[in-house]
């Protein structure tokens, strides 16, 4: 890595940040809700602390549309040369995606290196990556992201040294050309792909095992890691700061109701996640996809959570598991002191949990309803599949947990459980296609009063 923290050499960076006269405002009742653009640009600030840059100024900038060229106009453009002369500017942050033309055209007038939202999201995954999937999985979505940028002989970044955007890829020699970035951009998804049979193997087993699978989804830096930890014992990283968790980590839940639980905590959300990642981390968010229940962790102090919730919704309906089984579990309530923005809270989300995982309070109303969703949400049912029918079984596989499974002599007997959902679309699917499977459905029986902190 070509940039150090540590050094005296720390990058200067100017903050942009448009809005076009037809910008809406997303105003909130309550007092302590910012205008959303004001979030927006201190989630940059934040962004780019968390990449390693010095913050030096941030721009605000009111325009009727993008400019073709230069996406901000070219009288705002002649400022900002001045500030960045005058100012010792570094590098330019766009909140905005510029196109590569764009880009290019900022660098060419500027002279300095200049980036967007994406960039910088790219930028901070790839100091973060720890595991061997988490790191290839960045390294394509900068690919991805870097070979649009291509001009004439090589990388527009190249020419601009180290520093933030050019980590990882962002390095790449001049003399890369298209052909050999996609050779590469192959050659990753297959050692991804490879990966993700792995991984597969690995749920199947737990769902063989009949394990009910809970993963943690939320905005980054809302605690999900904090949560991870209390609620098992665990020791997974946990850091006041964007993005300081990318790769699931799973831990076995103990409810002391006769289910064996898994709690995953997954990469955090965040508005306008770059579709480059969405894409990488597919086999990653297949926790989330695959799971059984989800936890939305939400910062409750953050004044912009509603926002937060709207923007991992978003991503939960691009991966496709918006029709998920969902939790909302409002966090960090020990930094509230505002005893009227909690009751605004528990009004308008009145399914919702309050709790603090750093202090482990709530807790307990946390798990209760927890075991409340198992149990009422949970089928359990018994299949006698033929083996002339045996094509079937991989129905109940997709969509169940097995619980136990017998070869008799003339049909395989499963045991399973899954949501009702489920277990309606499989009944279904019996009846439209045969009526040789028999199919007993039983409710499970969950031990309420062995509950467990």
């Amino acid at each position: 890595m070509l940039f150090d923290i540590n050094k005296k050499n720390i990058e200067r960076a100017l903050l942009v940040f448009i809005k076009f006269k037809d910008y809406k405002f997303k105003e909130d009742t309550r007092p302590a809700q910012k205008p959303f653009y004001e979030e927006n640009i201190e989630e940059l600030k934040n962004l780019a602390k968390s990449a390693g840059a010095e913050v030096v100024q941030e721009i605000v900038h009111l325009q009727d549309k993008p400019h073709s060229k230069y996406y901000i106009s070219t009288g705002k453009l002649e400022e900002i040369g001045q500030i960045i002369n005058d100012e010792e500017i570094d590098i330019l942050i766009f909140d905005k995606d510029l196109t590569p033309g764009q880009q290019g055209n900022l660098q060419e007038k500027l002279k300095i290196k200049v980036i967007d939202r994406t960039a910088l999201i790219l930028d901070i995954f790839a100091q973060r990556a720890q595991s061997r999937e988490g790191k290839l999985q960045v390294e394509l979505a900068q690919l991805n992201y870097l070979l649009p940028r291509l001009r004439g002989k090589g990388l527009i970044l190249s020419r601009l040294g180290g520093g933030i955007g050019t980590r990882g890829p962002g390095e790449t020699k001049l003399e890369v050309d298209r052909r050999k970035i996609r050779e590469k951009i192959n050659l990753l998804e297959k050692k991804i792909s490879q990966i993700a049979v792995q991984r597969e193997v690995q749920r199947k087993l737990r769902e063989e095992s009949g394990v009910f699978k809970i993963s943690l989804v939320g905005y980054t830096n809302s605690g999900k890691s904090t949560l991870l930890n209390s609620l098992t014992d665990s020791d997974v990283l946990e850091k006041d700061m964007l993005f300081s968790t990318l790769d699931s980590t799973t831990r076995k839940l103990e409810l002391g109701i006769g289910i064996e639980t898994s709690l995953s905590d997954t990469v955090g959300f965040i508005e306008k996640l770059p579709h480059q990642l969405i894409a990488a981390f597919k086999s990653t968010l297949e926790e989330v996809i695959k799971a059984d229940l989800l936890l939305i962790v939400v910062d409750l102090s953050n004044p912009n959570y509603d926002n937060h919730i709207l923007s991992v919704k978003k991503v939960l309906n691009e991966i496709e598991a918006k029709d998920k089984e969902t939790l909302l579990v409002f966090n960090k309530t020990d930094k509230i002191e505002n005893d009227l923005l909690m009751k605004s809270a528990k009004l308008v989300y009145r399914d919702a949990v309050f709790i603090s995982a750093k202090r482990k309070l709530g807790f307990e109303v946390l798990l209760d309803k927890v075991r409340e969703i198992i149990s009422f949400n949970n089928v359990t049912f018994t299949a006698r599949i033929p083996y002339s029918e045996s094509s079937f079984e991989s129905q109940i596989y997709n969509n169940c947990r097995i619980i136990e499974k017998k070869y008799m002599e003339d049909c395989i007997n499963l045991t399973a459980s899954c949501d009702y959902k489920s277990f309606m679309k499989i009944s279904s699917l019996i009846s439209e296609r045969t009526k040789n499977i028999k199919i007993k459905k039983s409710r499970m029986k969950t031990k309420m009063n062995n509950s467990s902190n």
